[in-house]
């Protein structure tokens, strides 16, 4: 494993897929702010340093970026995500209120972020914001859980903008893989530290790119 020097934020690091980053990046040599929604649950290992933030509360957002005013960031990474208690469920049958939710949080909330924190990257920085391949229109032949893979293809498409808003900032949309996480399920074939292992591989062959991709956990691209 080669060692690299950077510094990241990671929003939404409390557990799974989060905290997973949160370790396999420090052990490659990177100083990790994890941002966690209750502080009192304790840190993930490896942090550097614990804030905390809601990303779907602007003032929560606003706060943090006071916090970390001196700070400069080679990599802002939103993992946060949720899902329906039932994602199988059809849309004509999901209640607004849940359908609402997952679009705000899945998203609104990580491109509101990214775009509060684009003047807190370093020069060569990058965006990197957690998707599923479950957003990709190319790849939907399947149908089902509509309100999931509503806010995710939303994701990429204002990640979309948001690299044309800001041409010198690589964006890189991530897909992790099934894996076994509170939200992937038992049944899901990856664990969580091969999908943020190869994840961490794959965002540092992407360092100093710049554009927006579509990448799976290892750095396959994923038609839109």
């Amino acid at each position: 494993m080669a060692k690299e020097t950077g510094r990241a934020l990671l929003v939404g690091a409390s557990r799974g897929l989060g905290a997973g980053l949160v370790s396999a990046l420090s052990a490659r040599g990177w100083d990790v702010t994890a941002t966690v929604r209750d502080p009192k649950r304790g840190a993930p290992e490896g942090a550097a340093s614990v804030e905390r933030v809601d990303i779907d509360e602007p003032a929560q957002i606003e706060a943090l970026h006071g916090r970390l005013a001196d700070a400069r960031f080679d990599l802002i990474f939103v993992v946060a995500g949720v899902s329906t208690a039932d994602p199988t469920t059809p849309i004509h049958r999901e209640s607004l209120s849940e359908a609402l939710r997952l679009y705000r949080t899945n998203a609104i909330s990580p491109i509101v972020f990214a775009e509060a924190f684009a003047d807190r990257l370093a020069p060569g920085g990058m965006v990197a914001l957690m998707s599923s391949t479950l957003g990709s229109i190319g790849r939907n032949t399947d149908g089902g859980y509509d309100a999931y893979r509503a806010s995710k293809a939303a994701l990429n498409m204002l990640a979309r903008s948001f690299a044309a808003r800001h041409k010198g900032i690589g964006v890189l949309i991530m897909h992790p893989g099934w894996v076994r996480t509170d939200m992937g399920g038992p049944q899901a074939p990856l664990d969580v530290e091969t999908s943020t292992n190869a994840m961490a591989e794959a965002i540092a062959a992407r360092r100093g790119l710049q554009g927006v991709a579509f990448v799976d956990w290892e750095n396959k691209e994923i038609p839109w």
